[in-house]
């Protein structure tokens, strides 16, 4: 049963600033753990270990079918989970130290392992973190944003604040990833004990985070009595069916999917393309934060952007400019000051698209909860999620695969090797941005939102009429 003091709660209500940035810093601290490994897992196996590029992306690409199946339990979790503390909060309470250990674990791997052994233990801690702790924090998380509040201008300066410090976690992991290894290491980047130390550090600001978070934010959006629904809740059947006729929330799994999977191709290929086709490991912070920089200081323009021309078209434009920066980056080959430019530009396009996906996301799924009677908020999220970590582990495992195909592991500064980045880097990434230009073209929700909020605070469905 509900809390009282859950009942009493508004679910249209405006937040408070305290609350929004507590909700905010949980995407920090989450990108901690995510931006750490879509920058740097692959160097550590590469660089750290020795293991040869191709082994290393697959094993993280079959991980990601684990892990997207772990979404969707866990999404059936939150949506099953009635406790005084609501039914995403006590998840993040519960799991954010079992992912901490387990991901300092990620970069500890036993110098005495090599061969098949070692290759056992990347596969087993890779999937502890992202399989099963990563997975019982985040879909819990990103359900919060919906269950905080169905005011759609909120929803939208929650996503807002989430991506603003999504990017400064980001920028944080730039920032310090190879400094901290460096400093651990003794001067040597490339050190295992410089890479478990450093990671042991982010992991304890990152469980600090996630308790702001827990403690900070509440749940007021409690569930409604839907069709067929008996005391456990919608069937597993009836939560698919209720998403995969929901156009809405079909174009925006395709939409996350393209961009979780050129920010990891992107991403992961950043600190190769500085080494190797620009020639210096230290450039990956002058191209790489300018970026971040131009992220965040859109994002604070964003609210003013989305109250004038809507999330949709906010995200539209950002995804256009990203890909004419992606290809404008191309151009640009290796004169260093026209790739940060670019960059500058990719960032402020990443900030428009960021700020509004995980908001018009919550819209979409709410939407389908009109169109069906079926709440399905849980599952929604966790079915999105699973589409966005196949379309991130498949990101890591494309540049991989490239890499391979570029024989980097045997000259990774030969022709091949370099054009290989290149592509990853570069023409991937604008390929992907292009499709989810499509997707907000097709996004048309806005005509319908209004009135789909409206029958449902009246306990009103679609087919109830």
């Amino acid at each position: 049963m509900h809390t009282q003091q859950t009942k009493q709660l508004n679910p249209n209500a405006k937040l408070s600033m305290v609350e929004r940035i507590a909700y905010g810093l949980g995407d920090y601290s989450a990108n901690l753990v995510y931006s750490a490994i879509s920058a740097f897992l692959l160097v550590y196996y590469t660089n750290v270990l020795g293991v040869p590029a191709l082994v290393g992306s697959t094993v993280m690409a079959i991980s990601k079918i684990f892990d997207g199946i772990s979404d969707l339990i866990m999404g059936r979790i939150v949506d099953r989970t009635k406790s005084r503390f609501g039914k995403a909060r006590p998840w993040i309470l519960r799991m954010c130290i079992p992912l901490a250990v387990c991901n300092v674990l990620l970069y500890s791997v036993p110098a005495g392992l090599a061969g098949s052994a070692q290759i056992a233990y990347i596969f087993l801690s890779y999937n502890l973190v992202s399989t099963v702790f990563y997975t019982a924090v985040n879909v819990p998380y990103s359900t919060l944003q919906g269950l905080m509040t169905t005011n759609q201008y909120e929803r939208g300066l929650l996503g807002n604040f989430r991506m603003l410090l999504a990017t400064a976690g980001t920028m944080t992991v730039n920032t310090v990833v190879i400094k901290l290894c460096t400093f651990f290491g003794g001067g040597d980047p490339y050190t295992q004990k410089g890479w478990t130390l450093s990671v042991a550090a982010l992991m304890v600001v990152f469980v600090i985070l996630n308790l702001i978070t827990f403690f900070c934010c509440k749940e007021r959006v409690t569930d409604t009595v839907e069709v067929g629904e008996g005391e456990k809740g919608p069937s597993v059947i009836a939560c698919f069916k209720s998403l995969v006729t929901n156009k809405y929330w079909v174009i925006m799994v395709v939409f996350l999917f393209c961009l979780y999977f050129m920010m990891s191709t992107f991403y992961g290929g950043a600190a190769y393309y500085a080494q190797y086709v620009l020639g210096d490991l230290d450039l990956y912070i002058t191209i790489s934060n300018p970026l971040s920089t131009a992220q965040l200081v859109t994002m604070f323009l964003t609210p003013f952007l989305m109250k004038k021309i809507g999330k949709r078209y906010t995200a539209l434009a950002g995804m256009i400019m990203a890909t004419a920066a992606f290809v404008l980056t191309a151009l640009a080959g290796t004169n260093v000051t026209m790739v940060v430019l670019c960059n500058i530009l990719k960032g402020a396009a990443f900030g428009c698209g960021a700020a509004a996906m995980f908001s018009l996301l919550q819209d979409a799924i709410t939407y389908g909860s009109w169109l069906t009677g079926v709440q399905a908020m849980g599952m929604g999220n966790a079915a999105s999620s699973f589409c966005m970590k196949v379309g991130s582990g498949l990101g890591t495992a494309a540049l991989g695969w490239i890499l391979s195909a570029g024989n980097f592991d045997k000259d990774p500064t030969g022709t091949a090797s370099l054009a290989a980045i290149t592509f990853g880097y570069v023409w991937v990434t604008a390929i992907a941005c292009g499709i989810a230009t499509v997707c907000m073209l097709l996004f048309d929700l806005d005509k319908h939102y209004e009135n789909a909020v409206t029958d449902l605070a009246a306990g009103r469905w679609k087919g109830s009429r």
